[in-house]
């Protein structure tokens, strides 16, 4: 699957600063498997990309800056081949029942989480423009 890939999970994420790492770890593979399944056989992109991130947080709030690093975990050797691929990064955080003004995420998604507040995270990469 060519990029832009673009990813709805219907779950918080998991800080990078988790205290229990195996809760990490099993994110990074959530991410990895659910990833895996859109992206189907093909092989990762080789070139620069620029991922953008946006979590929809229903009670507590992740810090933004903790958000990132597990996601790119789990789509390195998927999407890309290395996260140093990465040179253009977005991490937003938005509540649920929050007035939201998101550019880059779907109205499909925002849609369908609105009228039921949950937490979900979109995850979007595409080309380096």
């Amino acid at each position: 699957m060519p990029i832009p890939f673009e990813l709805v999970m219907e779950q918080a994420p998991v800080s990078n600063q988790a205290r229990r790492r195996g809760r990490r770890d099993k994110w990074i593979r959530t991410v990895k498997s659910s990833a895996s399944a859109i992206w189907g056989l093909e092989p990762p992109v080789t070139e620069p990309v620029m991922v953008s991130i946006t979590y929809f947080f229903d009670d507590t709030p992740v810090d933004v800056d903790n958000i990132p690093k597990p996601i790119l975990d789990g789509l390195k050797g998927v999407v890309f081949q290395d996260d140093s691929q990465v040179y253009d990064l977005v991490c937003s955080k938005r509540h649920v029942e929050a007035d939201l003004r998101i550019g880059s995420v779907p109205e499909e998604l925002l849609l369908d989480i609105l009228p039921n507040p949950r937490a979900a995270v979109h995850i979007k990469v595409d080309a380096l423009q």
